[in-house]
């Protein structure tokens, strides 16, 4: 695959634009991936990568959820990754706190066989990468491969698993991701069955915003993620059509409040911030040189 390197004002962080042409049956690709390093590559080193181009689950933030082309193949996962790494200072080996996510474009457990090869791979060669599975669980795709990733997650200890559960309750989660996905109380179940199987906690990402930040949605979280076993990440919806800048900061003040909420009630909180999201599209939901690159594409489909 050939690729792009956009810099963000923010120096920690880089978007890669990969595209292939249509081959052999196959159609022709866009995929995003996002290097964040905190504050040096040798201390932290995060990889968020796609696992399809363009995505069918159709969350209304994201700017690929309307949009799917196909499933990326084990190798053009790894080739991201290890492409991405070209780019950074020191040796993989030499980083202290390394983290490969597959969370840009696309849902892993709709893809499951590739994404399971390329970890199994990208663990051979990095062997000091934590590989964390990102997903919105999607009723039967998630159950129709769970055994098969807490398998994977007994044998390769570096797994980890994080839900997109963005609301506390089945209605508003719906809104937000309108596609059959498992409800908020399986998500839970299935955390739990996960994290007694592997012994590790699972992560639940909450999308905050004036709507579900109330003590009452940490009421709700409660009932289903149990803070014995959950961590939590916090973040901010990152809107596909505009410009986020002066709505992020406004929105991590919300954060701030939730997350105090959140801690009280006796969860362990992480909070993502988009760092680039504004300028080069790397927060989740932006990746707005796919929806310009999809748009070229299928004009040219058109016009062929």
């Amino acid at each position: 695959m050939r690729h792009k390197v956009f810099q963000s004002h923010d120096s920690n962080v880089s978007k890669f634009v990969f595209e292939k042409d249509a081959k052999e049956g196959m159609k022709a690709i866009a995929v995003e991936a996002v290097l964040y390093r905190y504050p040096t590559y040798k201390e932290r080193t995060v990889i968020c990568c796609s696992v399809q181009s363009g995505c069918p689950i159709g969350c209304v933030f994201c700017g690929t959820g309307k949009f799917f082309q196909r499933n990326l193949t084990a190798d053009e996962i790894v080739h991201q990754v290890t492409t991405v790494l070209d780019h950074i200072d020191c040796e993989p080996r030499e980083i202290k706190k390394f983290q490969i996510m597959f969370m840009s474009m696309g849902e892993p457990f709709c893809n499951y066989e590739n994404t399971e090869k390329a970890i199994r791979t990208l663990h051979q060669i990095y062997p000091n990468a934590q590989l964390l599975v990102s997903t919105s669980a999607p009723s039967i795709k998630f159950r129709d491969s769970f055994d098969q990733f807490v398998k994977l997650s007994k044998e390769i200890k570096n797994v980890g698993l994080q839900f997109s559960v963005h609301e506390s309750s089945d209605p508003a989660r719906c809104r937000l991701i309108p596609t059959q996905t498992m409800s908020v109380s399986s998500i839970g179940g299935f955390g739990h069955k996960w994290a007694k199987e592997t012994g590790r906690r699972p992560f639940f990402n909450y999308c905050v915003h004036k709507l579900n930040s109330s003590p009452n949605n940490v009421e709700e979280l409660l009932k289903y993620f149990n803070p014995d076993v959950w961590e939590v990440t916090l973040s901010v919806i990152c809107e596909k059509d505009q410009s986020m800048k002066a709505a992020i900061e406004k929105q991590l003040d919300l954060i701030k409040s939730f997350s105090k909420l959140m801690v009280d009630a006796g969860y362990s909180i992480r909070v993502f911030n988009p760092a680039g999201q504004d300028d080069i599209g790397g927060g989740c939901g932006q990746l707005w040189y796919f929806q310009e690159w999809l748009k070229s594409n299928k004009t040219k489909d058109h016009e062929g």
